[in-house]
């Protein structure tokens, strides 16, 4: 018996080297550039567009093809086959040959991919990069880096980008960023917040509060200042004397103050121009905004301060801290807070049932506050859009529909208490 299998064993040996095919262990007859290892897996030789060398491998015969058929599909659609080159490598890429971005929007970027994307999925090779990746790595930024879903708009959008180079370059076929944000979007949409306006007794009680204060009072002209004009926060910090006309009452906005990591240089200060061509733009100044410069200026008389930055050859600004030097969007919203926490301590100590609470907000709803104001006066949208530097009316129209939306509320709570009053009667 033994004989005879041995017999059988050297026939098929015969038949391999009689036809002269090369075959598998299982007798599968292996094609040009396919072999089969020791160890029983299987490998495809083949050479790249360049002439190098490549190899792919797989665990059996129908894995190989399969990806000898993709790789086959990839070179006649002119795709990159099997590089290593992962989302890192592409965003490196994107930042050398990016074109039309302000520096200040740039280096954001850079900070934010640096920090949420580079270390862990920036190492994914784009090839082997897949949709659910992605909406796991957004969970994982929502749900233990506390992200919000605005902020995840942003890392899209820089991520979509990167990934159009690779699309571009023929590295992937389709972006596997496209719609990867919107399930999530829908999924958490309802723990999304929209930046509130203040109300008008909001507003009053925010600027009573601080306006005689022994801490806050230096506080006042400046977040006064941007109730009544709608700047950005950066047109605020970066404004001069020479913009501001006080007697025709006039303010011309015509830069933006940015402040952000310049790398290895450290953070620092820098003069751009405006967010869009229609940021540039001149406000008539009401007389709250007069006042609170007068009042500023009166502030820094009595305290002897001068302004001691210099900053792209812009000297002489406005709004300064103690020091001299200007201010920032961290240090007016953590005065912010600290203004708010100190107010409502004092009305829960003074009256916890009936205490009149100031929400909390940023110094960018003092913008939204203002478009309120502006439109329960019922100013004329376009002159909205304008005043607030919108280039597409759009972005207004949206804050308007929202600011609308709790006036007609409110005015149909009256509506409703005098109905009640007339059945009444």
């Amino acid at each position: 018996m033994q004989k005879e299998t041995g017999k059988v064993t050297l026939r098929k040996r015969k038949v391999k080297k009689s036809d002269g095919k090369r075959r598998d262990s299982k007798g599968v007859i292996l094609k040009m550039g396919e072999y089969q290892r020791p160890d029983g897996r299987y490998l495809y030789k083949y050479r790249g567009k360049l002439g190098q060398k490549k190899v792919i491998y797989a665990t059996s015969l129908k894995e190989l093809r399969e990806k000898e058929n993709s790789v086959d599909q990839d070179r006649l659609d002119g795709i990159r086959t099997m590089e290593s080159c992962n989302v890192n490598d592409m965003f490196d890429l994107w930042c050398q040959v990016k074109r039309g971005l302000k520096d200040n929007t740039f280096q954001n970027y850079k900070y934010m991919y640096n920090t949420y994307v580079r270390p862990e999925f920036g190492r994914i090779n784009v090839k082997e990069l897949r949709k659910t990746d992605v909406k796991v790595f957004y969970n994982r930024l929502v749900d233990d880096e506390r992200l919000r879903v605005h902020t995840l708009d942003v890392i899209q959008n820089i991520l979509h980008q990167v990934l159009d180079v690779a699309v571009d370059d023929r590295y992937i076929r389709v972006n596997p960023l496209d719609n990867a944000l919107a399930e999530l979007k829908r999924a958490r949409g309802k723990d999304t917040k929209k930046r509130k306006a203040l109300t008008l007794t909001e507003q009053r009680m925010f600027l009573d509060y601080i306006k005689d204060h022994p801490t806050y009072y230096r506080w006042y002209p400046i977040f006064s200042f941007m109730i009544g004009t709608g700047m950005r926060v950066g047109e605020v910090t970066g404004l001069r004397w020479c913009d501001v006309d006080m007697e025709d009452k006039w303010i011309d906005v015509n830069h933006t103050l940015v402040y952000y990591d310049h790398g290895n240089r450290h953070c620092a200060y820098e003069i751009n121009s405006t967010k869009t061509e229609a940021g540039t733009r001149v406000i008539p100044m009401l007389d709250m905004v007069k006042d609170a410069l007068l009042l500023e200026k009166k502030n820094q008389e009595e305290a002897g301060l001068t302004c001691k930055s210099s900053i792209c050859g812009y000297t002489d600004f406005i709004f300064l801290n103690r020091f001299g030097e200007v201010t920032n969007n961290g240090m007016l919203n953590k005065a912010i807070s600290r203004i708010i926490r100190d107010h409502n301590d004092e009305e829960l100590l003074r009256d916890s049932e009936h205490a009149r609470l100031i929400p909390k907000f940023s110094c960018h709803s003092l913008r939204h506050t203002f478009t309120t104001r502006m439109i329960e006066a019922g100013v004329n949208i376009k002159v909205v859009q304008e005043i607030l530097g919108h280039t597409d009316v759009s972005t207004t129209l949206n804050i308007y529909a929202d600011a609308t939306k709790d006036l007609k509320k409110d005015e149909f709570a009256g509506l409703n208490d005098y109905l009640k009053e007339a059945k009444g009667a």
